[in-house]
């Protein structure tokens, strides 16, 4: 008998976003914590739209702008990592545009953004930005590389 074993991460779709091969990427999430040595509990992706994003940010955060991505961290010290990420699909379409990108590219991007603040990346400065941009970059990178190149969009 064969055994299932539960993924730890899960996709919740309140604006609809277009994941192909959906269990493969949980698994390579699950993959990314494993590469920066973190262990996982369970983490929420949130698919939304601009204004469910931007009373987040304005409820939490107290920032009054649109954003592609808000992550929350709930574990102390992050052992085991438990959170929630929260994308706006808005956010990603304007953002494909601007940077001249497919939205799944970009929408995978932002997934992987996602779980590395999870695993500690930080994104302020201009050193921790080229830090994480990199490690998005290697992630984006490795699971491109294994999917098929007709599920992305050019």
């Amino acid at each position: 008998m064969a055994v299932v074993r539960k993924s730890k991460i899960y996709f919740f779709f309140e604006k609809p976003a277009h994941l192909p091969n959906r269990t493969k990427l949980k698994q390579f999430i699950e993959a990314i914590f494993k590469k920066e040595k973190r262990k996982l509990h369970r983490v929420n992706y949130i698919f939304c739209g601009d204004k469910q994003l931007l009373a987040i940010n304005r409820q939490y955060l107290n920032h009054d702008y649109y954003t592609d991505i808000i992550t929350f961290g709930f574990s102390k010290k992050m052992i085991p990592i438990e959170g929630e990420v929260y994308i706006s699909i808005d956010r990603i379409r304007e953002n494909a545009l601007v940077f001249r990108e497919s939205i799944n590219r970009e929408l995978h991007r932002v997934i992987v953004h996602g779980a590395l603040h999870l695993c500690g990346y930080r994104d302020k400065s201009i050193d921790e930005k080229a830090k994480m941009g990199k490690r998005e970059d290697f992630y984006l990178g490795l699971y491109l590389r294994n999917v098929p190149r007709d599920t992305f969009s050019p």
